[in-house]
């Protein structure tokens, strides 16, 4: 919300946000048409975790630290996508036979919309300027939100110390995991890249979405995994494992980008 309010919300934003939200369901929808892709990404945590990158905790620090303050609302955007994608349909996935796979009712679907983190920020930046308060609140929010994403690494590691301090080995890259990992950190930031060619992003505006696309899996996955008792230990290991690469595969996007600008 403070970043919001800081920024403004306007067409690059809900531009962004649209293009996450409809290519993560889009995808998704391929994976489960087509025979091939479902074989190698069986069930809705790996399709979820090859598909939902921590944009909050690691893409909006790090694109804040690499590409000038006028690609936030591009960054924020992809973010508020991929969050409202993720908490409005991944309990429905990962409820399975438990709900008889019925279609998700409206009520519940407007319940998780709501009660989604990013857009609880949507609703208090809407109600700021309808009561005209977004130069008091984006003042007053600003350096506190600053502070938030600072220390939001810090959660990052803190859920990585509580992964490796249980008993499975992390570093074993199965072959049920490894089109997963494949899918978050190369493929989906590959195709991001070629729809922001299509659409004319400035390269500002690619790099934004293209290094949202490539941050490693959600913290998120591994919540609703354990919520609903469905591959705790999967999303886990593929969290533990794309965050690790992604040390070297976020700087060689950033250098990859540099040479084709």
């Amino acid at each position: 919300m403070g970043l919001l309010l800081k920024e403004g919300v306007d067409v690059n934003l809900i531009k962004s946000a649209f293009l996450a939200f409809s290519l993560i369901g889009f995808l998704i929808f391929l994976i489960n048409i087509f025979p091939i892709l479902k074989n190698r990404l069986s069930n809705y945590t790996l399709q979820l975790a090859g598909l939902i990158g921590n944009t909050s905790f690691l893409g909006i620090p790090i694109a804040i630290a690499l590409l000038p303050s006028s690609t936030i609302n591009f960054t924020i955007g992809f973010d508020l996508g991929t969050t409202l994608f993720a908490w409005i349909f991944g309990p429905f996935f990962l409820q399975g036979k438990s709900q008889n796979n019925s279609i998700p009712k409206i009520e519940g679907l407007l319940n998780a919309l709501i009660n989604s983190p990013a857009s609880r920020g949507i609703i208090g930046v809407l109600l700021a300027y309808l009561f005209h308060l977004d130069e008091i609140l984006s003042n007053y929010l600003w350096i506190p939100a600053r502070i938030v994403i600072a220390l939001a690494i810090i959660i990052v590691g803190t859920r990585l110390g509580i992964i490796t301090n249980q008993k499975d080995k992390f570093f074993d890259i199965s072959e049920e995991i490894k089109f997963s990992i494949l899918l978050k950190l190369f493929i989906l930031p590959f195709i991001v890249f070629l729809i922001s060619k299509l659409l004319n992003f400035d390269f500002y505006q690619s790099s934004a979405v293209i290094l949202q696309a490539g941050t490693p899996t959600a913290i998120s996955t591994i919540l609703m995994a354990e919520a609903y008792d469905v591959k705790q230990k999967i999303a886990s290991k593929i969290l533990f494992t794309t965050t690790l690469i992604s040390i070297a595969t976020i700087p060689l996007m950033k250098i990859l980008m540099n040479a084709f600008n």
